[in-house]
């Protein structure tokens, strides 16, 4: 199926909406490198070329080498419709998130902009992102209270002061909602990914569905733990604990369910093979 049939038959976000998962193309630009926060399972690698998880990237281009990217797998007919910034680091802690946007929207303003961030700079970079054309938000909030929070975060780096422990956690969830709030508001679509860690946040994360709802959150994504870093010693999620937390929750707030925890390079069809999809280091660019 060739991009221009994918648009006229109006199929959306693959990460928003199921059909769109197995019908409409993706790409990740790994633009962004740097990160303000520091999550007790994350294990950032650049160069690491047959790992799926998020963070990993086998480079990190520039946003000129991002617009040739996309004007490359565009010209293949890949059923490309969402152009994405998912790291390795936090987008919104990088100005070539905001440039790279910049460029690939006054090219292909028809696409749309997608950008996944822990939240910590939301309120402050809104009218940014409004501004270079983003109209999709995935923003990862892991814990609701601070005691939880502390156990998931060891520190947080906001306005170049160095934060941990409680007060982290705090100042993380509160700049989090509130720029979930101010987003939703602002006319973005707004969907949360909540990473679920045994014995540590599964027994809050229906709680924080609640509250997520209460702000207008129109969609959550509960994702396994890849036990990894501080938390490698932790073990693999069970697919029964997983559907039972799911399941909770989406008496509150529809779930996705078919995440596939993709890299910050990822090109394709997220709901197909990856045989099937174009590989990120096919295309030189």
């Amino acid at each position: 199926m060739s991009a221009y049939a994918c648009k006229q038959q109006g199929f959306g976000h693959p990460c928003f909406d199921k059909e769109s998962h197995y019908r409409t193309g993706r790409i990740h630009l790994p633009v962004a490198p740097r990160c303000n926060i520091k999550c007790r399972f994350c294990s950032r690698r650049h160069d690491c070329a047959n790992e799926n998880r998020p963070g990993v990237t086998s480079r990190v281009i520039s946003p000129v080498q991002a617009l040739e990217l996309v004007r490359k797998v565009a010209a293949q007919d890949n059923c490309i419709r969402v152009v994405g910034i998912a790291g390795p680091g936090d987008p919104l802690a990088n100005e070539a998130t905001f440039e790279t946007f910049r460029l690939v929207h006054r090219e292909f303003p028809e696409l749309i902009k997608c950008l996944s961030t822990n939240g910590l700079l939301l309120l402050d970079k809104l009218d940014d992102l409004l501004e270079v054309g983003v109209n999709s938000l995935t923003v990862t909030v892991n814990a609701l209270t601070p005691w939880v929070g502390e156990r998931i975060y060891s520190y947080v780096n906001y306005q170049k002061k160095v934060f941990s422990g409680q007060d982290a956690a705090t100042l993380l969830r509160c700049n989090q909602l509130l720029g979930i709030d101010m987003a939703i508001k602002s006319g973005l679509r707004v969907k949360v990914n909540s990473v679920l860690i045994p014995e540590i946040n599964e027994e809050e994360l229906p709680e924080l569905a609640r509250v997520l709802r209460g702000f207008g959150v129109q969609l959550m994504n509960i994702v396994p733990l890849i036990p990894q870093a501080e938390l490698a010693q932790l073990p693999p999620v069970p697919a029964s604990l997983l559907n039972r937390v799911r399941d909770a929750c989406e008496e509150i707030i529809p779930q996705f369910r078919h995440c596939k925890q993709c890299r910050a390079d990822a090109i394709g069809i997220p709901g197909r093979l990856q045989s099937e999809s174009v590989k990120p280091n096919s295309l030189s660019i």
